[in-house]
């Protein structure tokens, strides 16, 4: 190599050197934040909601009703119920007369309703619903949510009325009917409008059927075919009613009692010095000027001829 050109060659190698390294360092600071511009982005895609309203922990931002009202939604928006909750409830503590109050009230029933996991659960987050959507009718009264608040309580009611049938069920397959009995029953006494009313009306039946009940049973089958001629358990009802009724013995005619005997008169003794006698008529007996009252045995018809209100 030539002496002259040495330096201008190193150079440029110098040069190239340090534009590998400046390519690579870039490589590598973009290649080590991707992972969480992309997270970041993908939570925005997500949520739709500003990120920046979860940062830090001021004043402001523990008052601003808009700030507490995006920070719900975007909870709402996440599937984070509970989290949800406690923000909306927070905006209704610091802002209850806001024209988003409302809102914040419906949107703490619909948080608890998506908490439900189904019939087969705890029925606990459903019945929460039900008091926030009665709390949000009674405490804003004509409130544009106040039609769809009486709408979510209807289903919420027509979700226990189906928790109170699958836990029956469970306990009639269980044969527990007793237990089983008192859950249909409630069916009928608190929701007899609800869809499943025939089914519990049906399962009432076979309850008092396997607890020997039958009076009962067949009482509640009549029910069925005169109330839910159509119900999916109807001929079977029809079946089951018809087979109570052939097992019934005949009803036999109560024997006509035979007349009480006629009290046996007093004793000569007794008539001679007359005292009040008690109701029923007993005759007490006299000995040595004292007079007692004869024994369990011998007052007999005196029992028998006892009234209401009399002295026994």
């Amino acid at each position: 190599m030539d002496i002259d050109r040495a330096p201008a060659v190193c150079s440029r190698a110098a040069s190239a050197t340090f534009a590998l390294g400046a390519v690579g360092l870039c490589l590598l600071v973009a290649c080590s934040s991707t992972p969480k511009d992309a997270e970041h982005t993908a939570k925005k895609a997500l949520t739709g909601t500003d990120e920046s309203i979860f940062l830090g922990d001021t004043i402001e931002k523990n008052y601003d009703p808009n700030v507490i009202m995006k920070r719900g939604e975007a909870f709402f928006e996440k599937d984070e119920f509970a989290e949800a909750i406690v923000e909306y409830t927070h905006f209704l503590d610091l802002h209850r007369s806001h024209m988003l109050a409302s809102y914040a009230a419906f949107r703490i029933g619909e948080s608890h309703m998506r908490r439900a996991k189904g019939i087969d659960r705890d029925p606990e987050p459903i019945q929460k619903a039900i008091e926030s959507f009665e709390r949000l009718r009674r405490d804003y009264p004509g409130s544009r949510y106040d039609g769809q608040a009486m709408d979510k309580i209807q289903e919420c009611h027509d979700l226990v009325a189906q928790m109170h049938l699958f836990v029956g069920q469970f306990y009639y397959r269980r044969e527990s009917y007793l237990a089983a009995a008192h859950r249909f029953e409630q069916i009928m006494k608190i929701y007899p409008d609800k869809s499943v009313a025939p089914d519990a009306l049906y399962f009432l039946a076979l309850s008092y059927h396997d607890l020997g009940a039958d009076d009962w049973a067949s009482e509640k089958l009549t029910l069925l075919a005169e109330k839910y001629p159509n119900s999916t358990h109807s001929s079977e009802g029809a079946k089951l009613l018809a087979k109570i009724v052939k097992s019934q013995p005949s009803v036999l005619l109560a024997k006509k009692p035979e007349p009480a005997a006629p009290l046996e008169a007093a004793p000569a003794a007794v008539a001679e010095h007359p005292r009040p006698a008690p109701a029923g008529g007993v005759t007490p007996q006299v000995a040595n000027g004292v007079m007692r009252l004869p024994s369990a045995a011998a007052m007999g018809q005196g029992f028998v001829s006892c009234r209401l209100g009399a002295w026994c």
